[in-house]
């Protein structure tokens, strides 16, 4: 009879840690070294692998979002319009959505054109495998259109890079401080839970999701120093994902499915209203319209991972 390993416990000693390890910029904390005792580096090497091949490559992109997003049933919004950036990786970016409606982006300024009466233009960097360090390049780009609030989703990728944390957490604070200094409210959907991803194996699930709720946790230390708005997405959607993945991931079965994407953009919408200074009215979002999005181009800008 197999034995089964107990759920890593996440330590509130290792968190502060990196937290005060990513202030300092120093270093000395591994990524995965101490997350599992006693398990087997080649052992964990193969679960990867084989989780790799179980996901597939990606031969997807995602749906193409920018635009102006107008309240449902009106042609003239009243007052300027507010202006809603995002930035990260393939969960910003909405990789594994069925149409551009359904992106978090595209809920989050069609909720928030409902919620202030007034027309909301969106412009997302997200690249799809982005790690924290190219957060400031997207940074970069994004001021360039002076958006009111910014959106970031981050951290898979540096937990599945195996970037040390205090590192990943130090880049995330720094992208949320250049936003701040700039007069730019910032939301941080921190890293998910990637205990969650099912063609992950045991013993590679338990550190997947200790690294990645460790990571979550410093991040949001990080982000509340630097000015940002943190919302731990693992916390309040690791529960719903490991419950019912056919339903909350997309085909590929690591990234989120149009519910998934739903699911975190409800999470992260009465920040991003408070952020933008609008009153919540509802406590849902309304389900966004596909005829609402104005597209530019192809979205040639995000590139392969």
């Amino acid at each position: 009879m197999a034995r089964t390993l107990p759920t890593l416990p996440i330590r509130d000693e290792r968190v502060r840690d990196i937290a005060v390890a990513a202030a300092k910029g120093g270093g000395g904390l591994v990524g995965a070294g101490t997350a599992l005792a006693g398990a087997a580096i080649g052992v964990l090497a193969v679960q990867a692998r084989l989780a790799r091949r179980a996901i597939g490559p990606r031969r997807t992109v995602p749906p193409y979002a920018d635009g102006r997003y107008l309240p449902a049933g009106i042609d003239t919004a009243r007052g300027t319009s507010l202006r809603l950036a995002v930035l990260g990786d393939s969960g910003a970016a909405g990789l594994g959505a069925d149409d551009a409606a359904s992106t978090p982006g595209a809920i989050l300024a069609t909720a928030l054109a409902a919620a202030s009466g007034r027309t909301v233009v969106l412009t997302n960097t997200a690249v799809v495998g982005a790690r924290s360090s190219d957060l400031d390049s997207q940074v970069s780009r994004i001021l360039a259109v002076r958006p009111h609030v910014a959106v970031i989703l981050i951290g898979a990728n540096d937990v599945t890079h195996l970037v040390p944390p205090q590192r990943s957490v130090r880049l995330l604070s720094d992208a949320v401080r250049r936003l701040r200094e700039a007069g730019v409210e910032v939301v941080v959907g921190t890293c998910p839970d990637l205990g969650t991803v099912r063609p992950l194996a045991t013993p590679l699930r338990q550190v997947a999701r200790r690294m990645s709720r460790e990571l979550a946790a410093a991040q949001a230390l990080g982000v509340r120093e630097a000015g940002g708005r943190p919302v731990p997405l693992a916390e309040m959607l690791g529960r719903l994902f490991a419950d019912d993945p056919d339903s909350f991931f997309s085909d590929d079965q690591f990234h989120p499915s149009t519910r998934g994407y739903a699911a975190c953009a409800q999470a992260m919408l009465p920040e991003v209203l408070d952020a933008a200074g609008v009153r919540r009215e509802h406590p849902r979002a309304p389900r966004p319209l596909t005829n609402r999005v104005t597209r530019d181009h192809d979205g040639e800008h995000l590139v392969e991972m």
